[in-house]
């Protein structure tokens, strides 16, 4: 079992659903966690984080952290040295995740912001050597293209295309792998 396989047996699905959702935290599906949002089906997630390549000591920027699952798992991938920090938009969310995470890491935890309208992703912490994206955009995200590191990696859904972007100094390498489906990235 490779290190996502890992942290994927580490970190239940289960803990970062709604009550009525639980049952169903098995099934490789996206399921509903309320406000528009979902938790993407496992093989998804699996799929962006093995792509992503979070290692030990990064520093890790999730954006639309939902229910806080992804948010887990990345520090799973990250520790020791590591840190991650998640964004969402949708207050309630940030509530849920903060208490899912809680839960199950305690002051351990990574933190989860409040979104800021009109800013996208969480440029005070960066740069960040890895950004993965749990939302569709339209075009490769400038806002967080500038929070990536020299040498870093963005893992982004981009028009259908799950798309991996290397930063190597001013230039970028873009990559796509493969047709999903996610909630559109909003700003607001």
């Amino acid at each position: 079992m490779d290190r996502v396989g890992e942290a994927m047996h580490a970190i239940e699905r289960r803990e970062f659903l709604p009550p009525t959702q639980r049952e169903r935290a098995g099934l490789d599906v996206p399921l509903g966690i309320g406000h528009g949002a979902t938790c993407s089906q496992p093989t998804t997630v699996a799929t962006m984080l093995r792509l992503l390549g979070a290692r030990p000591g990064h520093a890790v920027l999730d954006v639309g952290s939902g229910s806080g699952w992804t948010l887990a798992l990345l520090d799973h991938l990250v520790t020791p040295g590591g840190t991650v920090v998640g964004v969402e938009l949708e207050p309630a969310l940030v509530t849920f995740a903060r208490r899912n995470l809680t839960a199950l890491l305690g002051d351990l935890a990574p933190r989860v912001q409040q979104a800021v309208p009109g800013r996208l992703g969480w440029p005070d912490d960066g740069p960040y050597d890895r950004i993965l994206v749990s939302a569709e955009a339209l075009d490769v995200p400038a806002a967080l293209v500038a929070q990536l590191a020299d040498g870093g990696r963005m893992v982004v859904p981009v028009r259908g295309r799950m798309t991996v972007v290397d930063r190597v100094g001013d230039d970028l390498r873009v990559e796509q792998h493969g047709a999903y489906t996610f909630v559109p990235l909003r700003e607001e």
